[in-house]
């Protein structure tokens, strides 16, 4: 069985050429789980996949990684195949901003007499969730503000950490086994984001050399970190994951 991490952008909210940072978790080249939908990224995901995905899962609010939600909501009600399958998991934190910011506009529909959560399956969890035979941890990341930005981890396989500032104490518990770290970082860090040297100072060597970097600047910016010696993430690449762990006998 294979893995694989499909980035549909890397880019920070302002490097549009990078498109709005997403990825997409595949089993066997298949698509499992979307990882954020920023302004571009429905697109960008129906472009490679042709159809509307399985399950969403939203690190934070910002409208970067959720924008696309008004879209997907249009493009599920009316599919009648999809309407209210599309797993849709958050930490349960994020539930009164999202609902703000996406769901609460009046008249999900002109014509009324739609809510906006019946087009999908709304799934809000705190530690973790199951979703196709596998658990996947949660974790609070530090962005912004307190408990308005969560992480992913599938453990053995890989960690998304999500617009983050350096987090090596949550590393140490969710990328102990090897996985792939998939890390928020630009060239000069801010209240919100990692900087490179952020890294240099807060993570030793051995999950540096485990990480792919992405949501930065641009390509300049991408050429400055490769330059420092790490690797980054490209729109549209695709990386391999070790497999999965057994889920834990206390997961669930």
């Amino acid at each position: 069985m294979s893995w694989h991490l499909h980035f549909l952008g890397a880019g920070a909210a302002h490097a549009l050429e990078l498109g709005s940072s997403a990825a997409v978790l595949e089993r066997n080249g298949k698509p499992v789980l979307l990882i954020d939908c920023g302004p571009d990224t429905l697109h960008r995901y129906m472009a490679a996949y042709g159809s509307l995905p399985p399950a969403l899962y939203v690190t934070h609010a910002h409208m970067d990684h959720v924008a696309g939600m008004e879209g997907l909501f249009f493009r599920s009600w009316f599919d009648e195949a999809h309407r209210g399958r599309m797993k849709v998991f958050m930490h349960a934190a994020l539930l009164p901003w999202l609902q703000a910011r996406v769901a609460d506009y009046p008249g999900a529909l002109a014509e009324g007499g739609v809510n906006y959560w019946e087009a999908f399956h709304l799934i809000p969890c705190t530690r973790g969730f199951w979703h196709a035979d596998q658990w996947f941890d949660l974790f609070p990341t530090r962005h912004h503000v307190h408990g308005t930005s969560y992480g992913l981890a599938l453990r053995g396989s890989f960690v998304y950490t999500g617009d983050t500032r350096p987090i090596p104490e949550v590393l140490a518990v969710h990328g102990a086994n090897g996985e792939l770290i998939a890390h928020d970082c630009g060239v000069i860090g801010n209240p919100s984001h990692t900087g490179v040297d952020d890294l240099e100072r807060e993570y030793d060597e051995a999950f540096r050399l485990r990480m792919a970097l992405y949501h930065y600047g641009g390509v300049a910016d991408g050429e400055t970190l490769e330059s420092r010696g790490y690797r980054i993430v490209r729109p549209g690449e695709r990386l391999a994951l070790p497999e999965p762990h057994p889920p834990g006998p206390t997961a669930g």
